[in-house]
């Protein structure tokens, strides 16, 4: 499976460029180790290998979003900047 990641891009955040949170139950997936903020992208980071099931609740929380799954880490990246 290949994802094309054209137009999307991790610009520099003004001011503080990461920032995590914590990671309440039931809103990221039970394997979440970190969730970090970088510009407008977020970074899941696992304690283990995560599933179809982790990257589908991640997906339904930013609907608009391209989620990809790379084992132990999800990625929400930023809004395409390409015209569609």
């Amino acid at each position: 499976m290949s994802t094309d990641l054209r137009g999307y891009q991790m610009t520099p955040a003004t001011g503080s460029i990461r920032s995590t949170e914590q990671c309440a139950e039931g809103t990221w997936p039970a394997r979440a180790r970190e969730v970090s903020h970088i510009g407008s992208a977020c970074v899941i980071e696992g304690i283990g290998d995560f599933d179809l099931d982790d990257l589908n609740l991640v997906r339904r929380r930013f609907p608009d979003r391209l989620v990809t799954l790379d084992g132990d880490v999800i990625t929400v990246w930023p809004p395409s900047s390409a015209t569609r």
